[in-house]
């Protein structure tokens, strides 16, 4: 069954670091560029990164850039989103979705997305 699964959300408190991880199964992750977005309450989805097939990192928000790092593990089916420096306005659900080969900047070229994965920054 082709599916991505994000993990690794929780509750952390400000300044405090979290990884996300992003499984990937049913299907070849090293064919695919992966992204990271995420969705805060009553805003709009935002791409955070996309790392591509070989491992070029294709880029950050503004937002998270010299917090967040991307990577990917193609052996072991897995991208991770590793978080520092958190803030309560990072407090959103957490999305990985494929695309293939390529990064891109446009949400809507990406494709079955996780069901997401919770983070809260909160003291």
């Amino acid at each position: 069954q082709l599916q991505l699964v994000e993990s690794g959300g929780g509750l952390v408190q400000p300044g405090g670091s979290l990884r996300l991880s992003c499984a990937a199964s049913g299907f070849s992750l090293d064919e695919y560029a992966i992204g990271w977005f995420r969705q805060a309450p009553g805003k709009e989805r935002e791409g955070l990164s996309c790392i591509g097939v070989s491992g070029t990192i294709s880029y950050y928000a503004d937002s998270v850039k010299g917090r967040f790092t991307i990577s990917r593990d193609n052996a072991k089916k897995m991208v991770y989103l590793q978080m520092n420096s958190l803030t309560p306005e990072d407090t959103a659900v957490y999305y990985c979705a494929r695309r293939r080969r390529f990064c891109s900047r446009f949400r809507s070229e990406y494709g079955n997305w996780g069901q997401g994965t919770q983070v809260t920054v909160s003291s």
